[in-house]
């Protein structure tokens, strides 16, 4: 009868069913944890000591970001010093090896096009940023750096990948740290995905993808490479490191009709020939790592990660390692995150369910262990909540490997739950903390997270059971029977069930609601890619030495008819009529793995069918959110959404800074529009066609001044420009010549352009300053070297056509060419900053008058749009109407590449403004 006055109530009230339901469960859980605890940035994180064992060095926000910190190995953290100044937070650092600097890699926006930066920790902090200068040690853009070895036996030296020269494979490099001077050592001409090098930073062993999708293992002879192993396109194998002298090879292994696990073998490149050494002993799991001593680097310990983590000690020091860690320590996963040279101090952390991370220092010759930092100490532990590991039969018969998180305190019955498929999917869920089963299940969920078929770690058939099975196959269908187990075993109430995942978790988060649509009752696609066709077209350059051997074979490959109307069967996008539950969708702009084009097209299609959706873009962002800010505000909009559709409970309090950040990123879904493909009429008579005309009988000597301005997210930077248009000669051949002369804060840089007087095509350009430039131009190549930081990179560019020079040769082009309202024309564009030629339409739009620092112009709008659908590159000209057209203002779109955001341009003065039609 009570519940019965409690239902009128709540409708009398307003109040939804979902949470009536859930009011007595609130009673029983524990507080309320504060959002902040669990997303905003830990106090101390990711410690190391340095190889000599002076310092330890940490990550620790400095200025409201996640920096690199360093303290004396005894002093209190209160001495620390910060020795970085990021804007976008560190995440990943190491010493090197003769603890003289600290290194790390940052990218921009999210691009993951990684750069590697070097910092003195021994210099003097610079005035205005308050830690020493870092220098890039890669300073080339839209380049990913690679790490590939950091030479013990030459400490000054790391040796890296960069794939300045062709975007898909990367060229090696030997880069002196001190001064950041770069050797090429291979031009890797070879299409080699990887390369290995011994600890004296030797080159030994090429990893490469062969036709069929199986992979080579191969001796590098000089110039010469030696097949020595090599697997199927169903098998692995990779190398894991060279025995103490370095003639032997540790392999980790699924070679072979009758092995399934991963296993240790050992290798002699020089024949090829490999020993077994060991598989899991209790023959569940792949091997999973291997541990080795800095000092004699022998073998200590192999891994394992079943339903928690395995070790096996195989040296004296090891064991005795083990030993007191299990004797001493509380009960956890042991790490072993870095350790001293000579191995007197090693930094031990211990982890579990309901303990994101202890550090302690560990030192060897006492026998000692001595609590450093607990990782978000404020943390209430006794309020987490126990993950349990289970496992759950699917419909074939196949046991389902997954662990469960249940909300503390109350009874495990008719629970609203959330399902959390993870990552990759060529990854695994692992039993330890997790910020987002932790936040959701003190809200009052139940959170499952299977290790479904794909899943790495239990096998090679294990993981090949998942092959082209997205969306309609197995690997969903091993989501679908997790909910349908809690649902039998009586946990999951079956009408509150969400699904909630990011990367292949967001598909499958898609797939669920689209192929199960009576399943789940709301859903959370975060980076979700909706199309797997436009998935795999998409993916960046330098995934093409793997896509054989996995998306192609685990997914399709669209260019295969066959493969392509398979993937259209199993796209989300493609059938939004299914879909009819709420969604809340999250994307980063600058994601270059699954373009914010996905979300946006599942967004546009459901508002269009009048569903409903919310929308979250981080314009700052990539594949995932690293900015506190953002986490935050993602975790505000998670909870109120779950608490709206699932009836559990969210935190009502929310900063006013928090609430406008959250604002600031959320979209109006009837503001999405989707981008036009490219016109591949238009693309084609592009590569080739001739040129526009341009006259530059109508160009005069002329001194003009622009102010330009750089915004990117979360800063601004200006600069001036003073551009002087003469008369030259270039070898013979009458030319303009372009001289800009750029200031920035205290910095000077000059470049010089010279262009056919006629044609107004580039003929030469030179810049100096921060970054150097020598090129020359024909109608079929472009020739030359650019560089930066003391540094050159030979340019050699071959030409279907002639094409304009991004930059002062091409606003010159522009003065010259017969613009009027209505004038249209493709034209070809080399950008050095990418050393690609882009194809581009240009069109006058109309034209209106405008006021900028040098007066009033009456101005023609011309815009430019690259052909190919990516929107970097475009710009929109103000232009003066009477030739010659010189730029009035302009504002151009930065690649993402470059942290996104846009460049303003605007005339300050011009030498003669009567010759130009000022009023």
């Amino acid at each position: 009868m009570r519940w019965r006055h409690v239902l009128a109530l709540a409708v009398a009230a307003g109040i939804g069913l979902a949470a009536v339901l859930a009011a007595p469960v609130r009673a029983a859980l524990p507080p309320l944890i504060d959002r902040q605890l669990i997303f905003g940035d830990p106090e101390i994180a990711g410690a190391q000591l340095s190889p000599d064992g002076r310092y330890i060095s940490f990550i620790k926000p400095h200025k409201d970001v996640r920096n690199i910190w360093v303290k004396g190995l005894d002093e209190p953290f209160s001495a620390a010093r910060p020795m970085t100044a990021d804007k976008r937070p560190v995440i990943a650092y190491f010493w090197s090896q003769d603890s003289k600097y600290l290194l790390y890699a940052q990218d921009k926006g999210g691009n993951e096009n990684f750069h590697v930066y070097a910092v003195d920790p021994a210099a003097a902090a610079e005035a205005e940023s308050g830690v020493p200068a870092a220098r890039d040690l890669t300073p080339i853009e839209n380049v990913r750096a690679l790490i590939y070895a950091v030479p013990e036996e030459r400490p000054d030296e790391i040796i890296v990948g960069l794939n300045d020269r062709d975007a898909a494979y990367h060229d090696v490099y030997r880069v002196t740290i001190a001064t950041g001077a770069r050797e090429r050592l291979i031009e890797n001409t070879q299409k080699v995905g990887f390369w290995i090098f011994d600890r004296t930073g030797t080159l030994r062993l090429a990893y490469r993808q062969k036709d069929d999708g199986g992979n080579e293992i191969l001796r590098v002879d000089g110039p010469d490479l030696t097949r020595i192993y090599e697997t199927t396109y169903l098998e692995s194998a990779f190398p894991a490191g060279f025995d103490p002298d370095q003639k032997r090879l540790y392999l980790q292994t699924n070679k072979g009709d009758d092995v399934d696990l991963q296993r240790l073998e050992i290798m002699d490149p020089a024949t090829g020939k490999t020993e077994f050494m060991e598989t899991d002993p209790e023959k569940q799991v792949d091997l999973d790592g291997l541990v080795f001593d800095n000092q004699t680097h022998e073998l200590m310990a192999t891994v394992y990660v079943g339903d928690r983590v395995r070790i096996y000690p195989k040296t004296a020091r090891a064991k005795q390692d083990l030993e007191r860690m299990r004797k001493k320590l509380p009960d956890g996963e042991y790490s072993l995150n870095s350790s001293t040279r000579d191995m007197h101090y090693s930094l031990v952390s211990v982890s579990s369910d309901v303990e994101p991370a202890a550090t302690y220092l560990y030192d060897r010759t006492k026998g000692s262990f001595t609590l450093v930092y607990r990782v978000r100490e404020k943390l209430p532990r006794g309020d987490l909540a126990s993950m349990k590991p289970l496992r759950y039969r699917a419909r074939d018969g196949v046991m389902i490997p997954a662990y469960l998180t249940l909300p503390k305190g109350v009874p495990a019955k008719n629970l609203p739950v959330v399902i959390n498929p993870h990552g990759g999917p060529w990854a695994r869920d692992t039993w330890g903390y997790d910020a987002y089963a932790q936040f959701m299940a003190n809200r009052g969920y139940a959170v499952l997270q299977p290790n479904f078929r794909s899943s790495t770690g239990y096998g090679k058939k294990f993981l090949n059971a998942g092959n082209k099975q997205w969306g309609t196959g197995a690997m969903q269908d091993d989501l679908t029977d997790g909910v349908k187990y809690l649902i039998d075993q009586g946990i999951a109430d079956p009408k509150r069930v969400c699904i909630f995942g990011g990367s292949y978790g967001g598909y499958a988060t898609l797939a669920g609601v689209t192929f199960t649509p009576d399943l789940y009752t709301c859903a959370v696609p975060y980076v979700a890619p909706s199309s797997l066709i436009t998935l795999i077209e998409s993916f960046p350059a330098y995934w093409r030495p793997f896509l054989k051997g996995s998306w192609f074979l685990r997914v399709g490959d669209p260019a295969v008819a066959e493969d392509r109307k398979d993937l259209e069967s199993r796209s989300p996008i493609n059938f939004i009529d299914r879909i009819h539950v709420p969604m809340l969708v999250v994307h980063g702009a600058n994601d270059p793995r699954v373009k914010q084009a996905e979300s946006d097209a599942i967004v546009a299609a459901l508002r269009d069918k009048g569903q409903a959706v919310e929308y979250l873009v981080a314009p700052d962002e990539g594949h995932g959110f690293r900015s506190p800010e953002n986490r935050m505000a993602l975790a505000v909009a998670m909870e109120n959404f779950l608490a709206k559709h699932l009836g559990g409970r969210a935190q009502q309090d929310v900063p006013p800074a928090l609430a406008a950040h959250l604002a600031s990123i959320t979209v109006d879904p009837a503001t999405v529009k989707l981008k036009a493909g490219p016109d591949e009429e238009l693309l084609a008579r592009a590569k080739t066609a001739p040129l526009p005309a341009a006259d530059g009988s109508n160009v005069k000597p002329v001194l003009l001044v622009y102010g330009i301005t750089m915004e990117t997210p979360g800063q601004a930077m200006e600069m001036n420009v003073r551009r002087t248009i003469e008369e030259a000669t270039r070898e013979g051949r009458a030319c303009w010549r372009v001289t800009d002369d750029v200031t920035v804060a205290s910095n000077t840089m000059s470049s010089v352009f010279d262009v056919d007087r006629r044609s107004l095509v580039p003929v030469r350009f030179e810049s100096t300053g921060m970054s150097t430039a020598k090129l020359s131009f024909t109608p079929k190549s472009i020739s030359g070297e650019m560089g930066a930081g003391g540094r050159s990179m030979p340019v050699n560019q071959v030409l279907e056509a002639p094409v304009y020079c991004r930059g002062a040769a091409f606003d010159l082009a522009l003065s010259g060419l017969p613009l009027a309202e209505g004038y249209e024309t493709p034209l070809r564009i080399f950008e050095p900053s990418t050393q690609k030629v882009r194809l581009m339409r240009l069109k006058v739009e109309g034209g209106e008058k405008v006021s900028v620092g040098a007066g009033s112009f009456e101005t023609l709008i011309v815009r430019l749009a690259p052909l190919d659908g990516d929107e970097a590159g475009a710009a929109t000209f103000h232009l003066l109407r009477k030739a010659p057209h010189h730029i009035v203002k302009e504002s151009a779109k930065l690649p993402a590449m470059m942290g996104g955001g846009t460049v303003t341009t605007e005339l300050k003065s011009i030498s003669s403004a009567a010759a130009v039609g000022s009023d």
